[in-house]
């Protein structure tokens, strides 16, 4: 909605767009409890939102400015209709995608402005993505939104050798989004559906258009098919967490993992090895595997090297050591993990570290590391797993 909006107010007006779509939210709360949830919930949010947008449109004589076809008074519910089109709704949100992720933008506000605008995330969530506070994400996303006022920021899907820098951006968007809904931050919500199928609507969107249907793309869509697969047996059913070598494969989604090996076959066209093409080889690797026990750890921990180097970070470093854990044994990953710097207040850090301390049959230290990922998580689901883990401890 926020994104049809601002293809029409214009993209300097967005917070305009948002305040119609907000108005539009506080109309449906206000009457769906006594009128009842209509049909279609979302027809009946545009119809709104629509409405609204023509009386700004009306009362400010914005059709003057926004096209010459609006020069004739009068027409302008018929052109506001035609925002409002299926087509026009998905190029609106393309268009958005790449405005948000414009190159006079900072990148972490690109990123932050996609997950606030067009994801739907608040600023805690994505101060999470990016292991931040919540009053730098605040402060990038206003000094965003005060550039593209000021700016000549337009609304377009670019072309030739400026899509590639945007669309990095809009990748890191679609991939951070995922990785919310996967693993949310939400205390008592594990796994976010919503947010990850938002994300794998809007990469499928991207494969669809011609100019942004690049590898990359299909790589990061392969990703989310196969994390995606395993979603049913993640948890039973009073919402526990089921680790991977104790899930039931029987569950895993197969027509999705088999969804996945097409899009990675898409994928390997050109030259361009990305992070995503790795990630997405890690994740089949484990949804191919029979049984926990027959996974091919070794090429695991090869894909990790390769997007080590790509990706030099933290995070990258601590889930290669779980891979090495398998391959070396925990000593040699306990080696790795004590050398990685800058996780202290990461709660998977000190799971991990708890973990790799049991299986050398270190009680004390398993002790304190799962005591501190206890401390960190806000996730309760987490919290009783590691809770199980400690007293589990000899």
């Amino acid at each position: 909605m926020v994104s049809v909006l601002a293809s029409m107010l214009g993209f300097d007006r967005i917070e305009l767009a948002e305040d119609i779509v907000q108005d539009a939210m506080v109309q449906a709360l206000r009457s769906w409890p006594f009128q009842g949830i209509p049909e279609n919930p979302s027809a009946w949010l545009y119809r709104v939102a629509k409405n609204k947008a023509l009386d700004v449109v009306r009362r400010e004589k914005l059709f003057r400015q926004i096209s010459g076809e609006f020069l004739l008074e009068g027409q302008e519910e018929e052109r506001v209709e035609r925002f409002f089109f299926e087509d026009e709704i998905k190029d609106s949100q393309l268009r958005m995608l790449f405005a948000c992720c414009h190159p006079s933008l900072p990148f972490e506000s690109q990123v932050a402005m996609c997950l606030k605008i067009l994801c739907g995330l608040n600023v805690r969530e994505i101060a999470n993505a990016f292991l931040t506070s919540e009053e730098t994400t605040s402060k990038r996303i206003y000094r965003a939104k005060e550039k593209i006022r000021a700016g000549d920021i337009r609304l377009e899907v670019p072309t030739g050798p400026r899509l590639p820098i945007r669309l990095n951006a809009v990748l890191k968007s679609i991939y951070l989004l995922f990785n919310e809904g996967y693993n949310s931050s939400h205390p008592n919500t594990l796994i976010r559906q919503d947010l990850c199928e938002e994300a794998m609507r809007l990469a499928l969107l991207l494969t669809q258009n011609d100019q942004t249907g690049k590898p990359s793309v299909h790589a990061l869509l392969a990703l989310m098919c196969f994390q995606v697969a395993r979603f049913d047996a993640r948890t039973d059913t009073n919402g526990e967490i089921i680790l991977v070598k104790d899930q039931d494969r029987t569950k895993w989604n197969r027509p999705l993992i088999a969804q996945g090996k097409q899009e990675l076959v898409k994928s390997s066209e050109g030259n361009a090895l990305t992070e995503y093409h790795l990630e997405a080889l890690i994740a089949m690797q484990h949804c191919i595997a029979p049984s926990y026990e027959a996974t091919s750890w070794a090429d695991i921990l090869w894909y990790y090297d390769l997007l080590f180097e790509r990706k030099p970070t933290s995070i990258v470093a601590l889930n290669r050591a779980v891979a090495l854990a398998e391959v070396d044994g925990p000593s040699k990953a306990l080696e790795a993990v004590l050398k990685i710097t800058g996780l202290d207040g990461n709660q998977y850090y000190h799971a991990i570290l708890g973990d790799l301390y049991t299986q050398i049959r270190n009680s004390d230290q398993a002790r304190q590391h799962y005591t501190q990922a206890i401390r960190l998580t806000t996730s309760e689901a987490e919290k009783r797993l590691l809770q199980k883990k400690n007293e589990q401890l000899p």
